[in-house]
């Protein structure tokens, strides 16, 4: 590699929020606007209200979404999913993640600039109320640098409070994905001391949403989000993504007015670098830190509307489409991934619907022995646990159906299964000695509400084996 390229590339070594003393370079990105801006605003709208709303909306009495890892209750679309459904769940994120692979490989990273939360919350909320307090770009650097006046402080303050506000109402709105608004309405409402877990909850994730939309920022795509650095997996030479047509635009030239231009189209304004909120010069290729806001799109296009040049200069393609001015191809990993995201989804499809409404499960109780009883049958004890899957509690029995013999529950004469819960408990099977001709007999208990079965469970009996000729056991 010549000098030329080394110093062409050099811009790869650093990181653009990051000085060569390891200090941060504090951002302060022009306020963009145009076409793309506009539909993204709109997108936001959308996102913002799915995501403040999902919370309030019910399926069938369950929550829409609830990710509740504490008590390890999980609801995805209204459906219930418990530990006993851990494969139809790692089968859903599996699929979602051949999902998101699939898409990065032919749309780059769209989902990041345009629906991802941390990119929506920072340019669409956090970032509009900085604009609207402290102006645009060029007014926030000089009052970065002014003394502490009493306009700063009211200023700063001011924005730093709405900025908690907003947080404080995300951390709520997070917590409610997790514990339900029910929970969170008791919360709210009811003395603090009753639920302390979940109001430090609520201090905790509002400082973490305060720090990331208020300090940390872009550095959140650029530090800690896996996203952007999988990126350099996921994307080849045909994804679309927010690209600069070197073709057209090199060699770069300042535009003068009626002059003859002999140069390329790219008239170097360094527009697109001031509106980027990642510092980045797109100009220089894919990069990390893009996460595809468009805005510098918006602003060449506006650049260029100005001179009397054509736009897309900045605009979404490909390597090879702008290389080779090639359209998108299906290429064999993009078939590759389709055929496997089929697979899984037609899989998760027979999973949900032959997935049952309850899991019983029967077991001999640990450490205990059969018990000969007088009346010549063999006793076992036994636990057993009823998952409940669905919104109604119902009664349930169970009845023999290999051997012939009795179930005595122990504790109770009927058996509820509670709604969405558990239901354990124990009872005796008695078998006729002259029926056990092993040590370990297979029995089949079918498990019922009402008339109709809802699942056959498998267990085993333990014995002594019966000598029909000696009345006798072994």
């Amino acid at each position: 590699m010549d000098s030329n390229q080394a110093n062409s590339e050099s811009f790869r070594d650093s990181v653009s929020t990051i000085d060569k003393k390891g200090k941060r370079v504090w951002i302060f990105p022009q306020k963009p606007k145009g076409p793309l801006y506009n539909a993204r605003t709109w997108v936001s709208i959308i996102c913002l209200v799915l995501l403040f709303g999902i919370p309030f909306i019910e399926v069938n009495g369950n929550p829409l979404l609830l990710l509740n890892v504490i008590e390890r209750k999980f609801i995805i679309f209204g459906l219930v999913f418990w530990p006993q459904d851990f494969f139809l769940f790692g089968l859903t994120m599996l699929t979602f993640v051949v999902f998101i692979v699939l898409f990065t490989s032919v749309f780059g990273r769209l989902w990041c600039g345009w629906t991802c939360p941390q990119t929506i919350f920072m340019e669409m909320v956090f970032r509009k109320i900085e604009y609207f307090i402290e102006g645009d770009a060029s007014k926030q650097k000089a009052l970065a640098k002014a003394p502490w006046t009493t306009d700063k402080l009211i200023k700063k303050g001011s924005k730093h409070i709405i900025f908690y506000i907003i947080s404080f109402i995300i951390a709520n709105t997070f917590l409610a994905y997790i514990i339900g608004i029910d929970m969170l309405e008791k919360i709210a409402t009811e003395p603090v001391a009753m639920h302390m877990g979940g109001f430090m909850a609520i201090i905790i994730f509002s400082g973490v949403f305060y720090g990331v939309f208020g300090h940390f920022r872009e550095q959140v795509c650029l530090v800690v989000c896996p996203y952007g650095r999988l990126q350099g997996v996921l994307l080849d030479k045909n994804s679309i993504v927010v690209a600069y047509d070197y073709v057209r635009g090199e060699p770069r030239q300042h535009f003068h007015k009626n002059e003859e231009r002999r140069a390329g189209d790219c008239i170097d304004c360094h527009q697109c670098v001031k509106v980027c909120p990642t510092g980045i010069d797109i100009r220089n290729g894919t990069q990390l830190e893009c996460v595809n806001c468009t805005a510098c799109i918006d602003v060449c296009n506006h650049m260029m509307d100005g001179v009397g040049l054509p736009k897309g200069l900045i605009r979404y393609a490909s390597e090879d489409g702008i290389a080779k001015s090639k359209p998108l191809r299906f290429t064999p990993r993009i078939m590759g991934y389709s055929v496997l995201l089929v697979v899984l989804l037609t899989g998760l499809s027979f999973g949900l619907a032959f997935r049952s409404d309850t899991e019983t499960t029967i077991l001999r109780t640990p450490g205990m022995l059969y018990q000969k009883q007088p009346d010549s049958t063999i006793s076992n004890l036994y636990n057993y646990k009823i998952v409940n899957k669905t919104t109604k509690a119902f009664p349930v029995q169970f009845k023999l159906e290999s051997k012939e013999g009795t179930i005595v529950l122990i504790g109770t004469e009927n058996i509820q299964a509670a709604k969405e819960g558990i239901t354990e408990g124990e009872f005796f099977i008695k078998l006729d000695a002259k029926l056990i001709q092993d040590r370990k007999t297979k029995i089949k208990i079918g498990v019922y509400s009402g008339e109709e079965k809802i699942e056959t469970v498998n267990t085993n009996f333990m014995g002594p084996v019966y000598k029909g000729d000696k009345k006798a056991f072994e």
